[in-house]
C-alpha cells in the first residue's frame, strides 16, 4: 500500500460487498435517520454563563452511530452491517461534493461582502495553521506522547494531511500513527465536538459573528458545517447568509492555501518545537504509563475504513440520498416544498455531474477545488447569463438541510470505525481535540483582530 494513501481507499478483505437490495435498505434508514432528526429539531441547555445548542445535525450523527453500533441486535429492515457502513463512508465523501456546490454558491451570490471581510480572512489562516499545535502539542507531551505529537498536532487530519505526514515521514511512522489518530478522532468526534464548542463561544458574544464564522472554516467540510450550524443559529436570519458565505470562503482558503501553510510552516515549526519542548515537558510523564507508540502500534493499517472509490452507480445513489435528505429537511423544519426542494437539488447535482465528467476525462483534476471555483463563479449574480436562475432555483435550499444527511451518513462510518478507534487510548483523543479547538479558537482570535 502506497503510504502516502488516505485510509479512504483500502477495502478490508474480510467485509463482504453490499448487494442492491443492502444498498436500498441503507438509503432508507439514512433518510428515516434525517426524518427524525428534523422531527426532534433543535434543543439548548445552559451552560455556565453561556448555553449549548444541539442541532437536528447532531441528533443524526446520534442516531446513525447508535444504529450501526446495535446493528446485530436489530430488525434486519433496519440492520446497517459493517458493509453498508463502509459504503456509507464512501457515500459521504461523494455526498459532500454537493454540499461545496451550495457553498460555492452561497460564496459567489455574496460576494461582495465575503469581499468586505478583507486581509481578516487571509490572516486567519494563520490561526488555523498555528493553533492546533499551540494548544494540542504541550498537552500531548504532558501527557507522555512522543513524536505521535507531531502528527497529531502540526493541523487537523483531514485527508490532505495524512498525504503531506505519508510523504514525508511513512503511515507506519510515529508521526503517521499520530495524524491517523487525529484524523479518526475528527471523523468520530469531531463534529460534536467543535459544534458543541462553537456553540459555547457563539453563546458568550464575546467575538463578532463573522470571526467565529471564520474560524469554523477549519478544512473539513462536515466540521465546518457542524460549528457554522450552531453559530448561525444564535444569529439574526438576515446575517446567515453572510456568515455562510464567509466560512465557505475560509473553508475553501483552508482546503487550498491551507495545504501550503501545514506544508512550509505548521508541519516544520511543530518538528522544531517538540525538538525543544519534548526534554523538559516530557520528563513529567507519569511512570508506569504505555507509550502512545505502543498503544498504537499496527493502528495505521488496522484502522483501514472499508469503503473504495465509488463507481458511477454509487456516486448517484449518494448524489441520491443527499438529494432526499436536503428535501426531508427542507420540508420538516423550513416547510419548503418538496418539488421547489427537488428543482434546486437537480440544478446542484448537474453542476457536480459536469465536474465528475471532467474527473473521469482529467483524473488530475482536483475535484473539490475545481468545484468549488465553478460553483463560485456561477452564483456570481448576472456573470452567466443563466447565473440568476441558478440562484433563484438553489436559493430554498437551506444551508442546514445539506448538513444533516452530511452527518447521518457520518454516523454510520463512526460505527464502523468505533472499534478501531478504541485502540488509540484515551490521551490521543483528548489531544486531537484540544488541536481541534485550537484551529477553531486561533483563527476567531486572529479574525476578531481586524473586526
Amino acid at each position: 500500500m502506497n503510504p502516502a494513501m488516505p485510509p479512504s481507499t483500502a477495502i478490508p478483505a474480510a467485509i463482504s460487498m453490499p448487494t442492491a437490495s443492502g444498498k436500498l435498505r441503507l438509503v432508507v434508514v439514512i433518510l428515516a435517520v434525517v426524518a427524525a432528526a428534523e422531527w426532534i429539531g433543535a434543543a439548548q441547555f445552559k451552560l455556565g454563563p453561556g448555553k449549548v445548542v444541539l442541532l437536528p445535525m447532531l441528533w443524526a450523527l446520534l442516531i446513525a452511530a447508535g444504529l450501526g453500533i446495535a446493528q446485530a441486535r436489530l430488525p434486519r429492515m433496519l440492520r446497517v452491517d459493517r458493509g453498508l457502513q463502509g459504503l456509507a463512508s464512501g457515500l459521504l465523501n461523494a455526498g459532500l461534493l454537493l454540499f461545496v456546490v451550495k457553498l460555492g454558491l452561497t460564496v459567489g451570490a455574496a460576494l461582495p461582502m465575503v469581499r468586505q471581510a478583507g486581509w481578516a480572512l487571509f490572516f486567519q489562516e494563520f490561526g488555523h495553521a498555528f493553533g492546533t499545535l499551540v494548544l494540542g502539542l504541550p498537552l500531548a507531551l504532558l501527557l507522555g506522547i512522543k513524536r505521535e505529537a507531531v502528527g497529531a498536532t502540526f493541523s487537523v487530519g483531514r485527508e490532505g494531511n495524512l498525504v503531506i505526514i505519508g510523504e514525508k515521514y511513512g503511515m507506519a511512522s510515529p508521526e503517521g500513527r499520530g495524524v491517523l489518530a487525529e484524523y479518526i478522532t475528527g471523523t468520530v468526534l469531531g463534529a460534536l465536538f467543535i459544534a458543541v464548542l462553537a456553540g459555547f463561544i457563539a453563546s458568550l458574544h464575546i467575538f463578532d459573528p463573522r470571526s467565529l464564522a471564520m474560524g469554523a472554516g477549519v478544512g473539513s467540510g462536515s466540521l465546518m458545517a457542524a460549528a457554522l450550524g450552531a453559530i448561525t443559529a444564535q444569529q439574526p436570519a438576515d446575517l446567515v447568509p453572510q456568515l455562510t458565505a464567509i466560512a465557505a470562503a475560509s473553508n475553501l482558503l483552508t482546503s487550498v492555501v491551507g495545504f501550503y501553510f501545514t506544508l512550509f510552516l505548521s508541519l516544520p515549526a511543530c518538528s522544531w518545537l517538540y525538538g525543544r519542548l519534548e526534554p523538559l515537558l516530557g520528563r513529567v510523564t507519569v511512570r508506569g504509563r504505555r507509550p502512545a507508540a505502543e498503544a498504537q502500534a499496527g493502528a495505521a493499517q488496522a484502522a483501514m475504513p472499508a469503503h473504495g472509490a465509488l463507481g458511477l452507480r454509487d456516486t448517484a445513489l449518494a448524489w441520491v440520498v443527499m438529494t432526499g435528505g436536503v428535501t426531508v429537511g427542507n420540508l420538516l423544519s423550513y416547510k419548503v416544498p418538496m418539488l421547489t426542494s427537488l428543482e434546486g437539488m437537480l440544478v446542484v447535482v448537474l453542476i457536480v455531474a459536469v465536474v465528475e465528467a471532467l474527473k473521469r476525462v482529467m483524473p488530475r483534476l482536483p475535484m473539490v477545488l475545481a468545484l468549488s471555483v465553478l460553483a463560485t463563479a456561477i452564483g456570481v449574480p448576472g456573470l452567466f447569463p443563466f447565473s440568476d436562475t441558478v440562484l433563484a432555483l438553489t436559493g430554498k435550499l437551506n444551508f442546514l438541510a445539506f448538513t444533516t444527511p452530511v452527518l447521518a451518513m457520518a454516523g454510520f462510518s463512526v460505527a464502523k470505525d468505533l472499534p478501531l478507534f478504541r485502540q488509540l487510548g484515551w490521551r490521543i483523543v483528548v489531544v486531537s481535540l484540544m488541536a481541534t479547538a485550537g484551529t477553531f479558537l486561533g483563527a476567531t482570535l486572529i479574525a476578531e483582530f481586524f473586526h
